[in-house]
């Protein structure tokens, strides 16, 4: 939770036009939407967007894809402008995960050379990890951080992992599953001093923290616009600095392989490109309508508000504080612990999302980690107050029950 807690219900946002914010999206009003974190949600006027480039693209493809370099390098000046980074440093990629996996392909081989993550990192990364460490002939490490660690504390369980067999270093600069940072400016200060190559994933920052790469010293970030910029999926940025950016190649080969890096990413063949256009558009909607600075204020706002309701059912429910406390929260997302009998594996943490989607009408991110299920808490400026209090007047005691014959089932 923030330093002050939000005690009241934050007044929505709107439209110029006096109309809920949510009117310019194109979400299912038969559905409350509470897990954009999970896949974002596009504005009407992106989409539209989008939808005139596919147009242009279609009518006269064999001018479009000659001329599409030039179009995609002139969107990576306004993507880089957003995230406050130089526009020769990034390169467009389809998500954060490609991200990740170009460095991978990228990175020089090391023999026997070790790979550190931390375990609240994105499955599908550490997954990547494993196998370039098989690759390597060597193995993953992974550093332990307790859900309520401080910076320090999180920091110095990473750098005990580190060794002169440390060929890279992965990290989540706002976790997954468990919705908390972790101190990449001091892992990115370590790793530069003992010259181990830091690839930050950055999935859940742009949009959610201004300026994410400000004050931090890595190698490689990476992270989504589709996410909490709102932008077309398909749309994410990587970042990279120094040397090693020169061996990094988009996983398709095209014409562009000779360029240098970045340019070469600019050119995918057949590749529909008109998310990565179209983005600047969403993120321009939020920044013209009420201020980018507003609009995470409010999401952080609405975050709280909801710990506090969704969290106080919870403790009703259960008799215990649902409460989490979370070493390094992050703004606009927060946890809250489930009943126990919920979400205790990533894979029934899915089962539930998809049953609370088909059953209570509701689109939220259940969690696990170390055993434990949560419910992950994420607001954007679509969000209101009565979506929360919903979710804790019709959607908990269901949860409570389901909890109770989950417990009964294996009791039995």
């Amino acid at each position: 939770m923030s330093d002050t807690e939000v005690t009241t219900a934050p007044r929505p946002l709107l439209l110029a036009d006096g109309e809920p914010a949510a009117r310019a999206w194109s979400l299912n009003p038969a559905l409350r939407h509470l897990n954009h974190g999970s896949f974002g949600a596009v504005p009407r006027v992106a989409q539209e967007r989008q939808l005139e480039l596919r147009a242009e693209m279609e009518s006269a493809p064999v001018v479009w894809f000659p001329e599409l370099p030039r179009r995609l390098a002139a969107a990576r000046v306004d993507l880089a402008s957003f995230l406050g980074v130089d526009p020769d440093d990034l390169a467009l990629v389809p998500n954060a995960s490609a991200g990740v996996s170009v460095v991978y392909a990228g990175l020089p081989a090391r023999d026997g050379g070790e790979i550190v993550v931390t375990d609240h990192g994105y499955g599908a990364v550490t997954m990547g990890a494993e196998r370039l460490a098989r690759r390597w002939g060597g193995r993953v490490r992974t550093a332990r951080v307790p859900l309520d660690a401080g910076a320090e504390q999180a920091y110095e369980a990473v750098a005990a992992e580190l060794s002169d067999a440390t060929g890279l270093v992965v990290v989540d600069q706002i976790t997954s599953a468990t919705a908390r940072r972790m101190p990449v400016e001091l892992i990115g200060a370590e790793t530069r001093r003992r010259g181990i190559p830091l690839l930050v994933d950055g999935a859940h920052a742009p949009g959610l923290v201004a300026s994410p790469l400000d004050g931090l010293t890595c190698d490689f970030w990476t992270g989504n616009l589709h996410k909490w910029g709102c932008a077309p999926r398909g749309t994410a940025a990587l970042v990279a600095r120094g040397p090693l950016r020169d061996g990094l190649y988009p996983l398709i080969d095209s014409w562009g392989a000779t360029d240098p890096y970045p340019d070469r990413f600019d050119q995918q063949g057949t590749v529909d490109a008109t998310a990565q256009l179209a983005a600047a558009t969403a993120l321009d909607f939020i920044g013209s309508t009420w201020g980018w600075s507003t609009a995470r204020r409010y999401m952080d706002d609405l975050a709280d508000y909801a710990e506090r309701v969704v969290g106080a059912a919870l403790a009703d429910l259960t008799g215990a504080d649902a409460r989490v406390d979370v070493g390094m929260p992050v703004p606009g997302m927060r946890l809250v612990r489930l009943p126990d009998g919920l979400a205790d594996t990533r894979v029934a943490a899915d089962a539930l999302r998809d049953r609370a989607a088909g059953e209570l009408g509701v689109e939220a991110a259940f969690t696990s980690f170390g055993g434990v299920g949560y419910l992950r808490l994420s607001a954007h400026v679509y969000n209101t107050a009565e979506d929360y209090e919903y979710f804790a007047e019709r959607c908990v005691p269901v949860l409570g029950e389901w909890a109770h014959a989950a417990r009964e089932s294996r009791a039995s």
